[in-house]
């Protein structure tokens, strides 16, 4: 035989023994004995030939049940994914009314107030020390109390109050103004770079709820299309990088961190470069604040913004200091020194909804003049809402106002 006839000769396909991989339908509900066997020809090609393969044909129903669960299945993680998306879109752009917010404030207004009118007998020096010790006592600030009493004995003699409706409605509507009335000048809006990205430097001392106000505050921007980079320089505190990497990755954006300790002013240096070469709008920086009168504090901000301010001389644009509203006058305190020691622009007061403290917004105000532009009024990205003055003194005076439509 010639090696033509070789090649022209068909090779016997060998026979193979192997078991069914797929479920079968058992008979009386017991497995078979013996394994079912078929025929097929080994899967090898063969030269100048296809190979013929013999695919057994059992389609019974039983078998394909269990498909159709998994399909089933699958659907149903889907659409369970896509309503934990949308439910996410809309924590982000809904907002916490803002009268459950002040629940607590409000009802330590009113308790102190209706505990005062209870004691009204006449308007003398008595009357206005009592005022006096109850508007302290509603954490407005001794030098507010103060400057208020000395305006309400000028406003009850000038409108004749004498009634205790009277003599109410003068004092409250007093209250409402000064909070309405800071608001006049005041800048709170904030503030975007007409080009490049802006820097956001947040500050304050640890525990007051900075990184997750970062958190919740870049998720909001996000969500209106801007596009955000966050910056970790809080590296001394533990744990305070990983919480805001926890934050970026949740919002879906970039987090520029260091090593543990690692020097605050080189993660600024590397996120403002993050942020220039990404065409990011918003660049949020997290800050240490072991304390609020640390000197080398202090002068790691002063650090982080000659870093800034080389890069993009006209940066930052907000330097937003972050109080916990719970810690009332400590709050006013944290708020002095740190506008003493850096260029604060504005106030964020979180944990508002858990305190009875909300008084605190009229001196940080009232004495140190600068604007709350964020209150934190829940746990959710959306209850963290900008600051309205009006709104504000509505809701606080609301149950207290007579004659208002609220």
């Amino acid at each position: 035989m010639g090696l033509f006839d070789f090649f022209k000769k068909k090779p016997a396909a060998p026979k193979v023994v192997v078991e069914v991989l797929y479920p079968q339908t058992w008979e009386n509900g017991e497995a078979p004995v013996e394994p079912t066997v078929l025929a097929a020809e080994v899967l090898q090609p063969t030269p100048g030939e296809a190979v013929e393969i013999q695919v057994p044909s059992h389609t019974a129903a039983e078998d394909v049940a269990p498909v159709a669960e998994v399909v089933e299945t699958v659907e149903t993680e889907t659409e369970t994914e896509t309503e934990t998306e949308t439910e996410t879109e809309t924590a982000v752009t809904s907002e916490t009314n803002l009268d459950e917010g002040l629940t607590k404030t409000r009802k330590t207004w009113s308790e102190r107030w209706n505990a005062f009118m209870a004691n009204f007998r006449s308007v003398d020096e008595d009357f206005f020390e009592e005022l006096e010790e109850t508007l302290i006592g509603a954490d407005v600030g001794a030098q507010t109390a103060l400057q208020l009493t000395d305006e309400l004995r000028n406003e009850v003699k000038l409108q004749n109050a004498k009634s205790k409706a009277d003599i109410s409605r003068v004092i409250i509507d007093k209250l409402v103004e000064h909070y309405r009335s800071q608001g006049v000048n005041e800048d709170a809006s904030m503030h975007f770079a007409p080009e490049g990205p802006t820097v956001i430097l947040f500050v304050g001392v640890n525990g007051v709820g900075k990184t997750t106000t970062i958190g919740k505050m870049s998720a909001r921007y996000k969500a209106e299309g801007k596009k955000v980079v966050l910056a970790a320089a809080d590296t001394f505190r533990a744990g305070a990088t990983q919480q805001l990497q926890a934050w970026g990755e949740r919002n879906g954006i970039p987090v520029v961190a260091g090593a543990a300790n690692a020097d605050p002013a080189s993660v600024v240096y590397d996120g403002v470069k993050t942020a220039i070469e990404t065409n990011a709008d918003i660049l949020f920086v997290d800050t240490a604040g072991r304390l609020q009168n640390n000197v080398n504090l202090m002068q790691e901000l002063a650090k982080m913004k000659r870093i800034i301010t080389r890069e993009l001389p006209n940066e930052p644009q907000e330097v937003l200091l972050a109080l916990d509203a719970t810690t009332g006058q400590n709050a006013l305190q944290q708020a002095r020194l740190f506008k003493d020691s850096t260029d604060v622009t504005g106030i964020v007061l979180t944990k508002l909804d858990g305190t009875a403290k909300g008084g605190i917004i009229l001196p940080i105000r009232n004495e140190l003049h600068l604007p709350v532009k964020w209150v934190g009024l829940g746990e959710q990205v959306g209850d963290l809402q900008p600051f309205d003055a009006d709104d504000f003194a509505k809701s606080l005076f609301g149950s207290l106002l007579i004659g208002d439509d609220k």
